[in-house]
Parts: C-alpha cells; sequence; structure tokens
C-alpha cells in the first residue's frame, strides 16, 4: 500500500515547492502535480540573502537557478518587510515601474529609495504613503526627461514632496 499523503508531505518539504498533490489514476498510476514557488523579490539583510514569493514566504537561493526579481536591501525583519510590500506590489502590478525599478533599499531614517534600469541615478521615494501619487509624478517627470532627453543630467530625482519632483544634477 502506497501511502500518498506522506509522499505529499515529504514532497511539500522542500522550500521550493508551494504545493504537492500525489494520486492514483484508475489505472493505478501513481502521478504527482508539483506547483513551484515563484520569487518576488530578493531580500539582501546584512548576513543573510533569500527570496520572498508573492505569499511572503522565505525561499533559499537555488545553486542551479537565479530568479531576476527586484533587489531589496535595509530591511531588517518581516515587519519592516510587510511595511514596504504595498510598494513592490505596485512596483510590480506596472508594466513599466517593473521594467524601470531594479532596487528597493529602505535607510535608516525609515524611508526608501529606488534604483533603476535607464541611467545612472536613484529615486528618492520618501516615506511608503501616496504610492499612487508619487509614481504618477513620476511617470510625468519621464515623459518630458525621455522626450528631451535629460533625463542622464541628473543624480537624484525626489518624488516625496507633495505635488512636485525636486531634482539633483
Amino acid at each position: 500500500m502506497i501511502n500518498l499523503y506522506g509522499l505529499e508531505s515529504n514532497i511539500s518539504k522542500n522550500p521550493y515547492v508551494e504545493k504537492a498533490v500525489v494520486f492514483l489514476t484508475i489505472r493505478g498510476e501513481l502521478k504527482t502535480a508539483v506547483k513551484q514557488r515563484t520569487p518576488i523579490v530578493r531580500i539582501i539583510q546584512d548576513d543573510e540573502v533569500y527570496y520572498v514569493d508573492k505569499q511572503g514566504v522565505k525561499v533559499p537561493l537555488s545553486e542551479n537557478y537565479s530568479a531576476r526579481v527586484l533587489l531589496v536591501s535595509g530591511v531588517k525583519n518581516d515587519v519592516e518587510m510587510k511595511e514596504i510590500m504595498p510598494l513592490i506590489s505596485t512596483i510590480l502590478e506596472d508594466n513599466f515601474l517593473e521594467k524601470e525599478i531594479v532596487g528597493v533599499e529602505k535607510l535608516k531614517n525609515g524611508e526608501v529609495q529606488l534604483a533603476v534600469r535607464s541611467g545612472d541615478y536613484k529615486i528618492d521615494f520618501g516615506t511608503v504613503s501616496e504610492i499612487e501619487s508619487k509614481f504618477r509624478k513620476l511617470k510625468a517627470f519621464y515623459n518630458k526627461t525621455f522626450s528631451d532627453k535629460t533625463i542622464q543630467n541628473y543624480k537624484l530625482i525626489n518624488v516625496k514632496y507633495h505635488n512636485q519632483v525636486v531634482c539633483t544634477k
């Protein structure tokens, strides 16, 4: 007799497995369906590096595979990770932001700074509040500076102030 539950629980112990189902077909064949965890961010802490999936579960790094995901640094614990998850979710839900933003760093003062793909500048995001408004301002700024090719003139783009974008050259 095959212990299907035991097989399922053994497979589920693997940190890369989100869900496993083991069953017998009518013909008596043993079948397994496994759903792998999909990392959404890579966390870089002082002494530890790991992925986090969409359920917020830690996933260890693999020696065989490296996911192309958002890098998150400066997060000290799970509470701080939960604080920035709305920001990460907004980035991942927006096609442009997902391609443009490559890193999120939580600074010691509690504010967030974003690293981008399109140039050698950072985005000072401020606190994780008014996310939609800040990204709207950033996109409007990008539309202007990408069209006239002045985006590369800036070292820091600050969107944390109400109704304005402040830049440093």
